[in-house]
């Protein structure tokens, strides 16, 4: 996996208030959005696209437009919902398709609990969302089930990442496509129950409060 690291200097600020124990939940959520939109701008850089023509006030131009099939979003939830807005903010023509996964936490292994994606995906190309690689075992996952379904480009985009998941993501996939990611930082390592560190705790929580099952 060909993974892009951010380094910008309101990124970086904006992850230190994100991993602030004392950030409300609706600071964390508009801080997230907007890394969000400056991640998928260095994320959709190779989003293909096509020529198409265009009538100015003056004469006829040549520009591009998103290329057919559009590409398609896969927040993987819940967490991932937090970054939808700032990724459809910058492709509004994208499709958006749902993927429900949780860790076990016992396992640490993903459990799917929701897909709402399209059978086919053969020649879209597919970004996915979450917030923290950490395991890579949910990010592993979800790449499996869009090239289950014909896709051969994915983009990953995190805030946070930890060195055993982008290593376990690249063991698992390797070469079997065109997986790329992006993320704001790549912190420290895992603890022993597989949470980033120094992290920001479990992002699902912060963005939009414990919730017990």
């Amino acid at each position: 996996m060909q993974l892009h690291v951010a380094d910008h200097p309101l990124i970086r600020h904006k992850v230190t208030v994100l991993r602030d124990k004392d950030t409300p939940s609706p600071t964390f959520r508009l801080l997230v959005d907007e890394l969000v939109t400056l991640l998928a701008y260095e994320a959709t850089r190779e989003v293909r696209v096509e020529e198409c023509e265009v009538e100015t006030p003056l004469t006829t131009a040549t520009g591009t437009k998103i290329a057919d099939p559009p590409p398609i979003i896969v927040p993987i939830l819940r967490a991932g919902l937090g970054m939808l807005d700032g990724m459809t903010r910058l492709l509004p023509s994208a499709e958006v398709g749902f993927l429900g996964l949780k860790r076990d936490e016992e396992t640490l292994e993903a459990v799917t609990y929701a897909n709402r994606l399209p059978e086919d995906l053969t020649g879209r190309q597919v970004f996915l969302i979450d917030p923290m690689l950490a395991t890579g075992g949910s990010l592993v996952a979800a790449i499996e089930y869009a090239l289950e379904r014909g896709a051969t480009d994915v983009t990953c985009v995190c805030l946070l990442a930890a060195p055993e998941g982008i290593q376990h993501v690249q063991d698992e996939i390797g070469e079997r496509a065109e997986v790329s990611g992006g993320v704001a930082q790549v912190d420290e390592k895992l603890n022993e129950v597989g949470y980033i560190v120094p992290g920001l705790g479990d992002a699902g929580d912060r963005l939009y409060g414990v919730v017990d099952l």
